[in-house]
């Protein structure tokens, strides 16, 4: 089943958004046409995603780290909520 969490992407700016959690993929969306195509419909697939840190600026940030060399910040509102899920689907095989 799908997670719904309020998060912003930071990335020239802070960029408001929704993040979606399933079992395959973390997926961040938003509809500001003024962000590059990339980032308006960012998935990062589970497998794909070597590990995440978290650092807080008032707010959770988490970094994720791709293994690909890529980095993802994003400030994700209910840090708590997110890293249960999160890893309930890394053990189920994500």
């Amino acid at each position: 089943m799908r997670k719904v969490f309020m998060c912003s992407l930071c990335r020239n700016g802070i960029l408001g958004g929704g993040l979606y959690l399933d079992n395959q993929s973390i997926i961040y969306r938003t509809q500001k046409l003024t962000v590059n195509e990339k980032y308006r419909n960012l998935v990062l697939p589970l497998n794909e995603i070597r590990k995440i840190t978290w650092k807080w600026i008032i707010f959770p940030v988490a970094t994720f780290l791709m293994k690909n060399g890529e980095e993802y910040k994003l400030i994700i509102f209910n840090k708590w909520r997110f890293e249960k899920y999160y890893q309930t689907y890394m053990k189920n095989g994500g």
